[in-house]
């Protein structure tokens, strides 16, 4: 399914991001500057947290490149049960990483045969990705394939009309998908208007 680069590159998305709005909002001050340094204010507490989620990923895909998957999801359970920084608020850098772990895990899931924690798992991802972003997007695809693969599984099994709900439901997730990553696309053609 995935051999850990988008959601690497989903990671680094996210600093970039959480980097870019913490210089514009800076908000959430950790550590205060000197009265006379006019320095952009860094909020370490979630940087560190970004790290650590980075970290993690790169564990999983070691372990997932060696073919040791579950220890590649057991790396990755690490980001969603973490302290998260700012207890109590839901700071959108840390759902993001949240939904991309959660995404990643479901995909290993499925590689393992569990597609029923990989269900699980991608439903979970959504809660942190309710709006229509590139996170929200992939959660659906990941969550189409899920589907796709239970339809297989319930064909197999010669459970036909449930193998057909499983089926249609994978065809509706994957064009959500493509909905929300197109208006994604075109948000950022427009400039970022929504």
């Amino acid at each position: 399914m995935t051999d850990g680069r988008f959601s690497i590159a989903a990671i680094l998305i996210a600093s970039v991001t959480a980097g870019a709005l913490l210089l514009a909002r800076c908000d959430r001050q950790v550590e205060p500057p000197a009265a006379s340094d006019d320095a952009a204010v860094v909020d370490t507490e979630l940087l560190a947290f970004l790290s650590l989620a980075r970290s993690h990923h790169h564990e999983a895909t070691i372990l997932e490149q060696s073919g040791d998957k579950r220890g590649a999801i057991d790396a990755l359970r690490k980001i969603t049960t973490a302290a998260k920084p700012h207890a109590g608020e839901k700071l959108p850098e840390v759902e993001e990483v949240l939904a991309d772990a959660y995404a990643r895990i479901a995909d290993l899931e499925l590689e393992i045969k569990d597609s029923e924690n990989a269900r699980k798992d991608v439903e979970t991802g959504l809660r942190h990705a309710p709006d229509s972003t590139y996170f929200r997007g992939h959660l659906l695809e990941v969550y189409g394939v899920v589907e796709q693969t239970r339809a297989a599984e319930l064909a197999d099994a010669g459970q036909d009309g449930a193998a057909a709900e499983a089926s249609a439901h994978a065809l509706t997730l994957l064009r959500q998908a493509v909905d929300v990553q197109e208006g994604v696309i075109g948000r950022a053609l427009d400039g970022g208007a929504k």
